[in-house]
């Protein structure tokens, strides 16, 4: 009888902790229970909807047409800010997107480091930007500016990296290196990223539960802000109003699902890139606070060195936030365009 009882509890157990790791389903975009659409979408080949917004002047008219790539946490609507004296100057036309599961993106249960590259070339054709087109990726989209590099590069005319999020387990960096900056995060943070790469099946309980800590940014701590970051942040009220449409959609879609791809086992390292402008016929630069709390600068500098045609910018005493202070987005621009 006893061993029926410890059966049975053994079964139900099992049951309950299979239940616990499912994420729920995402609310998607215009569906009964989901949010509205409020934002122009177009139709990917797979039948996945990606919405976008544009700024600048009529990409008809555009010297310069630039895609953003927003990082984790974010939307559409955090495209880095341009002047409209440059903007109208250069002729800068200025694209940016809700990436999957974001916003009013529809969520990618299949998404990979590669997909959200092959989006962006699709949203680009859709959109008729021409056979070239520049991208800025900020944070973790600008790890997606990797897998541009990587995955499009045919596409580009020029590549602008913010901050972009590390992997601790990209293969090319060497184990001093990433050990030394994994172990400058918070350990909360270190426990989740250990989750997300080596049991991503775990994430989203892991993430979700309330017995001890999950990652800052799921938790939106500002303890991973810096000081800088902090004085950034309080002028940011137009941001506080975006926060409920960044999620809408769901945490595991968004993410969580970035957490398991971006710190997941890829098939390359920036390190092995070459460069895809060797004629000098565009540029890459990569800009790193050295005050960063969320992406350490050593990394960065590393992977600027044994890249030598990466144009590297260490911004002293920034944090990870620098990008989106008064007039900088003009100086990344004008750095890629004019003095490259």
């Amino acid at each position: 009888m006893l061993k029926k009882i410890s059966l049975v509890l053994f079964m139900g157990f099992i049951a309950w902790a299979y239940q616990a790791i499912q994420p729920p389903p995402p609310k998607i975009c215009g569906s009964s229970n989901g949010p509205p659409i409020t934002a122009p979408r177009i139709k990917l080949r797979d039948g996945r909807y990606l919405a976008y917004k544009e700024d600048g002047v009529p990409r008809d008219k555009a010297k310069y047409k630039f895609i953003f790539i927003h990082g984790t946490d974010s939307c559409r609507h955090d495209a880095l800010k341009l002047s409209p004296e440059l903007t109208e100057e250069l002729g800068v036309y200025l694209l940016s997107f809700d990436r999957p599961g974001y916003g009013e993106s529809d969520p990618n249960p299949k998404r990979t480091e590669k997909s959200t590259a092959l989006d962006i070339e699709e949203l680009a054709d859709q959109l008729e930007l021409g056979s070239k087109f520049y991208v800025i990726g900020y944070s973790m989209g600008g790890q997606v500016a990797w897998t541009c590099l990587k995955y499009i590069p045919h596409r580009l005319a020029g590549v602008v990296m913010l901050t972009p999020v590390v992997n601790y387990w990209w293969p090319g960096l060497p184990a001093n290196i990433s050990n030394e900056a994994y172990k400058r995060q918070p350990v909360r943070d270190q426990w989740a990223l250990r989750v997300a790469h080596y049991a991503p099946w775990l994430a989203y309980w892991w993430n979700s539960q309330k017995w001890f800590p999950t990652h800052s940014v799921a938790a939106r701590s500002p303890n991973i802000l810096s000081s800088e970051d902090k004085k950034l942040f309080s002028n940011f009220e137009e941001r506080k109003q975006l926060k409920a449409q960044v999620r809408q959609q769901g945490d595991f879609e968004t993410i969580h699902r970035d957490m398991i791809i971006g710190f997941g086992s890829w098939e390359f390292s920036p390190t092995d890139l070459d460069n895809p402008f060797p004629n000098n016929e565009g540029s890459v630069h990569l800009w790193q606070g050295d005050q960063d709390l969320l992406v350490p600068v050593a990394p960065q500098r590393y992977i600027a060195e044994k890249l030598p045609w990466i144009h590297y910018h260490e911004v002293p005493g920034a944090g990870h936030f620098f990008g989106y202070a008064a007039g900088f987005g003009d100086v990344v621009v004008k750095a890629l365009l004019l003095e490259a």
